[in-house]
């Protein structure tokens, strides 16, 4: 086996390539566990607590290993920093000729076919979109990838990037006229060629469904697969082993038809006719459902038979489907994209057909809204055995590791989720001395969360401790209602106070631009939700507290959530103690870890649901959170902060 340890030394590789290197006695135990799991290909589940550096623990294994690895990530950030910057470090620290290469989904690369279909369609919402329409037309003549990431000018969020990429539903594959130039091909030819390929959680899993239609090609080839961020996984899991419609895809293949028709079968004008009933009928069944105000986005199965408009508009939108279907396959040989509508329509139907005819009892339905469209979704209640078969179909080793997979270093609640029983788990914690460097806060004389003040207690007893921070405080909620509703009571207490830190809020800007505005500013106050529950850090003195307004259990009207619990109470299980506190406590830990990111940081923890300290669970909550001092009073917290602004000051 290969020497690991040797890597991590004071006087190894590392040390020699990186300034500041500090061997760390976590990194160099998690680091020789995946090695050997890798050697075993065994299962293994790690929890590295915060500064453990647990991704140079495995990228060391990785290179040094031999064979295949697949790292899957849960964001595109971290997927971009381990291929631009983490694995070239430790590949040149290692001085092994290894391959590597990024894959993203489809949605990533610019598509030559659709490119020159928009610029010959013409028809955008504004000069802003006809000018990054040119953007994008000069950029494919120049990269090599064809990743919308390195056009910077073009911002992600541009309705432009939706016609000049493709999906999977109207790629027209290898009877695309421009097949050979494809980036997207391109990028799956460098990951087989590869020895380490960088993908995101839904890559894979999109690979995992390909793969049981017979057409997958990354898993069966690789010996090793490695999850970062794995805490994601049973959430993206439970989506991909599911199924959905929704009325925009059936918008997008009228529009797209009607395109094709334009340029394929002008004489035909039944066509064009029928996709506007198609759109029109997948409009109205949106109509069956209130607009989007926030409040409700879900309806489950059983909900929806109370919309009176729904089945109607329903069967009305299935009756268009089946009508369209049989005009456009009298037209569908007169070009490959007219083609390639008529696939898309019979997957739909398809779908649509199952969705209405649902008759699985270990799945469950629902509607999700969005503004201009609904979405009709099926899940499973359980991945665990879906999860299972993959592990057995090919011999591999599978590394699951995150800073939150344990609860109180308990891992069954996550090997029964993913189906890992027989796993081998280990958990490190943090090197960071949190009972020096943190104080956690819950504040005294709380009202319950459910009262229709709370969110008012919330900021009155958040404002002494973001004045005593000077600022530099994350504020975040579990609700964006909760978020809208302290923004507004934020800016009124400021106003009245005179309190002149700069205020940033989730949705003003774009995530990255916030935290780098954040950053920059170093006494801002950011309130976010989810966005800012994880894969945020911020080091050094811009972040001195994290404000948490209540304990994140999920709602339990969501469809999935609501109908795991009745499975689960039904089979005479408890469900609050095995599904929605495990849940609710490895949240916490996410939204917790934005706190200490350096062993130089110094801040407060400040958990504002009385439920910590009134219930009986709360012992095992506070117990999963890293070791800091505790306290109920303010006093105490204006003190610990002053402190760390003299230790900052004679620094």
């Amino acid at each position: 086996m290969v020497d690991i340890s040797g890597v991590f030394a004071d006087s190894g590789p590392l040390a020699q390539a990186l300034t500041d290197y500090k061997p760390r006695a976590q990194q160099i135990e998690m680091a020789a566990a995946i090695a050997a799991a890798m050697e075993q290909q065994s299962v293994l589940i790690a929890e590295a607590g915060t500064g453990t550096g647990k991704t140079f623990a495995y990228l060391v294994p990785a290179l040094l290993m031999g064979g295949k690895v697949i790292i899957s990530t849960g964001t595109k950030t971290l997927q971009d920093q381990l291929f631009d910057r983490d694995i070239p470090l430790v590949r040149k620290a290692l001085n092994v000729p290894v391959k590597i290469a990024l894959l993203k989904g489809r949605a990533n690369y610019v598509c030559h076919y659709h490119l020159e279909r928009a610029k010959l369609e013409g028809r955008f919402a504004s000069r802003t979109d006809v000018h990054y329409l040119q953007e994008v037309s000069g950029f494919i003549q120049t990269t090599n990838t064809g990743d919308k990431a390195e056009l910077g000018s073009v911002p992600e969020t541009s309705a432009v990037w939706s016609q000049v990429t493709s999906t999977r539903d109207n790629c027209l594959g290898q009877d695309c006229p421009f097949h050979r130039d494809c980036f997207v091909l391109k990028a799956r030819k460098a990951a087989l060629d590869a020895d380490i390929v960088v993908v995101n959680h839904h890559l894979f899993f999109a690979d995992v469904m390909l793969r049981d239609e017979g057409s997958g090609e990354l898993l069966p080839a690789c010996n090793t697969v490695i999850f970062d961020e794995a805490h994601q996984l049973p959430e993206v899991a439970t989506l991909f082993f599911g199924e959905s419609v929704s009325t925009a895809q059936i918008v997008e293949l009228a529009r797209d038809t009607r395109v094709e028709a334009a340029l394929n079968a002008k004489d035909f004008v039944e066509l064009p006719k029928a996709a506007e009933d198609l759109e029109r009928a997948a409009r109205d069944l949106r109509l069956a459902f209130p607009p989007l105000d926030g409040a409700i986005t879900r309806f489950q199965a059983s909900a929806l038979k109370l919309r009176e408009e729904f089945a109607p508009n329903l069967e009305l939108t299935a009756k268009a489907l089946d009508a369209f279907s049989a005009i456009l396959l009298e037209q569908a040989e007169r070009s490959e994209g007219l083609k390639n509508c008529l696939q898309r329509t019979t997957d739909i139907r398809e779908r649509l057909q199952r969705w209405r005819n649902h008759s699985d009892t270990n799945q469950v339905r629902w509607a999700e809204l969005f503004s201009q469209s609904v979405q009709l979704n099926a899940a499973p209640l359980e991945i665990a055995e879906i999860f299972q078969r993959q592990l057995a179909s090919h011999p591999k080793a599978w590394i699951f590791t995150s800073a939150t997979l344990a609860v109180c270093e308990d891992f069954r609640h996550y090997q029964s989720e993913m189906g890992l029983k027989d796993a081998t788990t280990r958990a490190w914690g943090s090197p960071f001395d949190f009972e020096r460097q943190a104080l956690l806060y819950v504040p005294a004389n709380m009202p319950e969360p459910n009262a229709p003040q709370y969110t008012e207690a919330v900021v009155a007893a958040a404002l002494p401790v973001i004045k005593a921070a000077g600022g530099r405080t994350f504020l975040l909620f579990t609700s964006l209602k909760a978020m809208n509703d302290a923004r507004l009571r934020v800016q009124v207490n400021f106003s009245e106070e005179g309190i002149v830190f700069p205020l940033l809020v989730q949705g003003d800007r774009p995530k990255a631009e916030l935290l780098e505005r954040f950053r920059e500013l170093g006494n801002a106050v950011l309130i976010g939700s989810h966005s800012f529950w994880e894969g945020v850090d911020v080091k050094g003195d811009a972040l001195s507290v994290v404000i948490i307004d209540r304990l994140p259990f999920s709602p339990p009207d969501d469809p999935v959530v609501a109908a795991r619990i009745e499975a689960l109470n039904k089979n005479g299980r408890s469900a609050f103690m095995e599904y929605q506190l495990p849940e609710a406590i490895i949240t916490l830990k996410q939204g917790a870890g934005r706190l200490i990111r350096d062993e130089t940081d110094r801040g407060v923890l400040m958990i504002c649901d009385p439920r910590l300290i009134s219930k009986g669970y709360g012992r095992r909550i506070w117990q999963s959170l890293p070791p800091m001092k505790r306290t109920r009073e303010v006093d105490e917290v204006i003190a610990f902060l002053s402190v760390g602004e003299k230790v900052k000051n004679q620094v």
